[in-house]
């Protein structure tokens, strides 16, 4: 089949063009014809919270990926679907994820020719988890020009739901497992590469710091007694996208500076593996959710997950097996963090995440996505 995929790619950095690139690659793997196209113009810089959009290192996708969508140029957005029609694909998917996209990709679906081509969404958020008036306004237009949907957890198909009339085909497929970040290796030299103490155990909060990521609760639960008097410190690796004033300002107010090691720049691709290799377990503090790529990459190097009950982590995150499903508050992640530290739980979980993980291989999502839009 031919196949295009629409969506963020390098040289944008960041988890969505990671996923898209390994999406496309496991398109090509199965024997597809797969092109991706991408942006110029991604977001303008009011949009932006972050240092900079572009990734700093190479191209290893082995992708064909065209630069030629400008989100805010309606005009660009006619001439890149008549050009996506002239190549008369089998199937292009849009990979959706915030309303602001919504006119520029519904357009760009609404130049397509649907007797020819199947027009899919893979949407990874319906409704954002920072809400404004546009969410009300925009996602409407675009859902009116797909035939169909994929969501990477069961909370977005319900989303979907709520905005699309017509009853369009809908399925569920959990987020696969992010493989392509390195190696798993062995913690002492994880940590030797980070410079981090080899003698103390850390906690990871990994990503881009977002209000609604919940760090503000990690960092309350990291002043409970229980977790200062264990050799266990708390290791934020990920860029600010908020106000990190406040979050320094809750540190020194709880005096725990020295239970936090702190690398707050974006991590590089090809760093990220550190950090999970060197860590004892992964926060993921969330106030809302859908699903995280944050988990599947825990997955992939095999590492025990603490996540709260919101959007799709549960779905995940099997309690007490493979980790904890905590409530949003600071005294339940507290007193998971000490439980699994005090009692030792890291070999057993660790054990359950190889026997969870074979559940999220990319084929898995691949065959959903032709099954659901009928081009299997």
């Amino acid at each position: 089949m031919k196949i295009i995929i629409v969506g963020t790619a390098y040289p944008y950095r960041g988890g969505l063009a990671a996923f898209n690139e390994r999406l496309a690659q496991e398109f090509v793997r199965e024997g597809h014809n797969v092109e991706v196209y991408t942006f110029t113009l991604q977001y303008p810089g009011f949009l932006f919270p972050g240092k900079t959009q572009y990734s700093t290192e190479p191209d290893h996708s082995g992708l064909t990926i065209f630069r030629k969508i400008n989100s805010c140029n309606p005009f660009n957005w006619i001439k890149v679907g008549k050009e996506i029609k002239k190549k008369c694909p089998d199937l292009v998917i849009f990979c959706y994820w915030m309303s602001f996209m919504a006119p520029c990709m519904g357009t760009i679906a609404k130049q397509i020719d649907k007797k020819e081509t199947k027009v899919f969404s893979l949407v990874h958020n319906m409704i954002p988890h920072e809400k404004s008036i546009i969410d009300k306004l925009l996602p409407g237009y675009f859902v009116r020009q797909m035939d169909g949907f994929v969501a990477l957890s069961k909370s977005v198909v319900d989303d979907i739901a709520t905005i699309d009339k017509r009853n369009k085909p809908k399925a569920f497929s959990p987020h696969p497992i992010y493989d392509h970040y390195g190696r798993i290796e062995d913690k002492a030299v994880a940590k030797q590469k980070l410079q981090l103490d080899k003698d103390v155990h850390y906690v990871l909060f990994f990503g881009f710091i977002r209000e609604y990521k919940g760090l503000d609760l990690l960092i309350n639960a990291f002043a409970d007694e229980r977790l200062k008097a264990l050799n266990v410190k708390l290791l934020i690796a990920g860029e600010f996208y908020g106000n990190e004033e406040s979050y320094q300002n809750q540190i020194d107010r709880l005096g725990i500076r020295d239970q936090l090691v702190l690398r707050t720049d974006y991590i590089p691709d090809s760093e990220v593996g550190n950090y999970f290799n060197a860590c004892d377990i992964v926060a993921q503090p969330y106030k809302t959710a859908t699903q995280s790529g944050v988990t599947q990459i825990a997955f992939h190097f095999e590492k025990p997950m603490l996540v709260t009950n919101v959007g799709g982590l549960p779905e995940i995150v099997p309690n007490g097996k493979i980790g904890y499903v905590v409530e949003p508050d600071a005294q339940q992640i507290a007193d998971a963090l000490f439980d699994y530290f005090a009692n030792d739980r890291e070999t057993t979980f660790s054990q359950n995440v190889i026997t969870e993980k074979s559940k999220y291989a990319w084929n898995n999502l691949t065959n959903v996505i032709l099954k659901t839009s009928a081009c299997e």
